[in-house]
């Protein structure tokens, strides 16, 4: 290959990540304008990953092809905002977690005469049934308001249900148990053919709500705000924007509980927080 053509192969393969670069700003732009979804902001790699999964699901070609799509078409456009949202969840996740939120955030709670608690990007709901239990456990759960918000209808329809396969039992039932349980798990549970129903004073309490990180504002002041493992997937600009909001929808001495790969370092309101337990990412707010 003479240097005449290795420019051109360079040219195209650079234009070609260009034309990909241009046509994926192009979707997130139109999907922002024209439905109020602002992806804008999420990290470039998993965004991509996601839009080229949907390209080939649709049997499409080109990126473009999809933007066509989303403006023309409701169910496509709810299946890629559905793509958009991370369902990696699991009851207990991190038990740990939940083991210190019992030994350090329980004693604090139990000094507030109401309590509300913001699961922000909730998901399915595994979390917010595991928090239920052990605010049950502790005699909290009857003066608590837990707001569960996601920004996919589908995964909010699916966590009112309180319903989640059979087969996940074993991995949650050990999750709860690291996570300092007291009972067995399965008292929380009718089964049901292949699936399980957890019991409904879990989710008495519980206001299940479609909430944007990206685009709305706070709506209450709370004593704890989790989100967990969703920070991960936004760009430093987004994640600074989405710490603001957390700053500002936390009571003084409120508690924010982040995922395992998560950080309130490097953010503006880094000063804000003292760690409560930093390995488990469980900060309060001082000022």
């Amino acid at each position: 290959m003479n240097n005449s053509e290795g420019n051109l192969s360079l040219h195209h393969n650079n234009s070609k990540n260009d034309l990909e670069e241009l046509e994926i700003k192009l979707l997130l732009q139109g999907l922002f304008e024209w439905c109020g979804y602002d992806f804008r902001n999420y990290a470039y790699q998993s965004i991509k990953r996601r839009i080229w999964h949907r390209v080939h699901e649709e049997n499409l070609d080109t990126i473009t092809e999809l933007l066509n799509k989303v403006l023309h078409d409701p169910q496509v456009l709810q299946r890629l905002v559905g793509d958009f949202s991370i369902h990696v969840t699991e009851m207990f996740r991190d038990p740990l977690f939940f083991l210190h939120f019992r030994e350090k955030i329980v004693p604090l709670l139990r000094t507030y005469p109401s309590i509300r608690i913001w699961h922000a990007g909730c998901s399915t709901g595994e979390e917010v049934y595991s928090m239920a239990i052990l605010l049950h456990e502790a005699g909290l759960l009857e003066k608590t308001k837990i707001y569960a918000t996601d920004i996919n209808a589908n995964a909010l329809s699916a966590a009112k249900k309180g319903l989640f396969p059979l087969n996940n039992m074993k991995k949650y039932t050990n999750n709860y148990l690291q996570a300092g349980g007291e009972r067995a798990f399965s008292d929380y549970y009718n089964v049901m053919n292949d699936g399980v129903k957890f019991h409904s004073f879990l989710s008495k309490n519980v206001i299940f709500t479609q909430h944007n990180l990206v685009t709305d504002r706070s709506f209450n002041e709370f004593h704890v705000i989790l989100c967990r493992n969703v920070l991960i997937y936004f760009n430093k600009t987004l994640q600074k924007k989405v710490h603001k909001l957390f700053h500002e929808s936390l009571c003084m001495f409120g508690v924010l509980g982040l995922g395992d790969k998560e950080t309130i370092s490097y953010m503006e309101v880094t000063d804000c927080y003292k760690g409560i337990s930093s390995k488990h990412k469980l900060y309060q707010k001082i000022k």
